[in-house]
């Protein structure tokens, strides 16, 4: 397979061929629920957290005595049924989220969606953005020029999850002129995820030569010897 590189300026710069592994793999939904569900579940934000009835104040004297008064009995003002007593079965912030994902499961699934965003024409090949002064007004200029491509007239105009750009190498300069754009995130080719893929519509590569080489791998089974 091979796919056309372009400038920043919107004009084909040669061509780029692409490994079988990455954009030639079949399309399982099942895969990428399971890994993108586990992600998200890692990164929540365990915040809400309610007291229980042992950690409320106040409550230490039984409100009345148990018999002759007519009313229901109470052992404690601290009980749920109580206003501003404990809360049952309330969110806690110890609870742990957190959810397993291999490696192997993780890169096949970014390799699925990488195939399918392919297939589907949402990836952009750019042999070089460099933005040496670090400003907003280069960064829209270089989405502008990259947007006169055919199928990418969108990746300016969206105005939300526009793009995802995969930097071949770390690169200060362009990640801040790209900072102050709400719509496009900069991220390392080396550190892409299936999460980005699914949040930006398309996703831009630059220097791909350096860039496909980077992108997390599926790693070998290693044989065991026998004895």
């Amino acid at each position: 397979m091979e796919a056309a590189v372009y400038s920043v300026e919107g004009k084909k710069a040669g061509n780029v061929v692409l490994p079988e592994a990455l954009f030639g793999v079949k399309w399982n939904a099942d895969l990428v629920r399971q890994v993108a569900d586990s992600l998200l579940s890692s990164k929540r934000k365990n915040v809400a957290h309610t007291k229980n009835r042992g950690e409320v104040r106040g409550g230490g004297k039984k409100p009345w005595q148990q018999k002759g008064t007519g009313r229901a009995r109470h052992g404690s003002t601290r009980s749920p049924i109580w206003v501003g007593g404990g809360v049952a079965h309330g969110p806690r912030n110890e609870k742990n989220f957190d959810r397993t994902v291999s490696k192997k499961m993780k890169a096949k699934a970014l390799h699925t969606l990488l195939s399918r965003k392919w297939k589907d024409g949402e990836v952009l090949f750019v042999d070089q953005i460099s933005l040496p002064e670090g400003k907003t007004k280069q960064a829209i200029g270089a989405l502008t020029t990259l947007s006169g491509v055919k199928g990418f007239e969108l990746l300016f105009k969206k105005r939300r999850n526009s793009a995802a750009i995969a930097l071949s190498a770390k690169n200060e300069k362009t990640e801040k002129a790209f900072r102050n754009l709400g719509q496009v995130e900069v991220v390392e080719a080396r550190n892409l995820n299936p999460l980005t893929l699914l949040q930006y519509k398309y996703l831009v590569v630059e220097n791909p030569d350096v860039a496909l080489k980077a992108f997390p791998k599926i790693a070998k089974d290693r044989k065991v010897k026998k004895n």
